[in-house]
């Protein structure tokens, strides 16, 4: 049976980014076939990232752990879908890092405007929650059509730096590229994003 470890090793001073990238990329790999060891290692190195970025958007402690533990059982199950070249490894795991957050909030927020509409629904005039819904779901598949026209490392980087909340440094320790690169790809996804959204620059 599959056991998290707990421990918050992560990785020690003396490697380099490079060496790091390199390292998580190759633990997803033992990970997608079954290893439970390199499991754990993934864990130790990337647990503390993973946690921060939930309690980034969730802010409550308890929730935030409880969400971290479903996403590295999400990793254990969709290890074999990594794909190396179309980003990092550290990258693919923040990135369903923020997806599941955001799930959670969204889940949350559901159930908090049902018992308030429940609760009000005899005081308060009819809302149209149906067209407001759409109207966000069809905004959701504007920003995710566009996204689809970046490069796979404009992507990586926006998505670091917008979902992820990293900074410039941040994304270059990640990925293992130059900061200079890292302001290169966001300026420039950036541009397309804006062009295929329509918005003015």
């Amino acid at each position: 049976m599959l056991s998290l470890v707990t421990s918050h090793r992560g990785p020690t001073d003396t490697e380099s980014a490079e060496s790091t990238a390199a390292a998580l990329e190759s633990l997803l790999e033992q990970v997608a076939a079954g290893d439970q060891q390199a499991f754990g290692e993934l864990y130790d190195r990337t647990a503390s990232r993973v946690l921060g970025l939930v309690k980034r958007v969730l802010v409550d402690h308890a929730q935030s752990e409880e969400v971290t533990q479903e996403i590295f059982l999400e990793i254990w199950r969709t290890a074999p879908k990594f794909e190396a070249m179309r980003g990092s490894a550290m990258s693919w795991i923040l990135t369903m890092t923020h997806r599941r957050a955001v799930d959670r909030v969204r889940s949350s927020q559901s159930g908090h405007d049902r018992d308030e509409r429940i609760g009000i629904r005899d005081i308060e005039p009819a809302y149209d929650h149906v067209a407001e819904s759409v109207e966000i779901r069809i905004e959701h598949e504007r920003v995710k059509r566009a996204m689809a026209q970046l490069t796979d490392f404009q992507r990586e980087a926006i998505s670091l730096a917008y979902y992820g909340g990293y900074s410039h440094t941040e994304i270059a320790g990640i990925l293992a590229i130059p900061v200079g690169t890292v302001k290169t790809r966001l300026r420039d996804g950036m541009i397309r994003l804006r062009d295929a959204l329509g918005v003015a620059s």
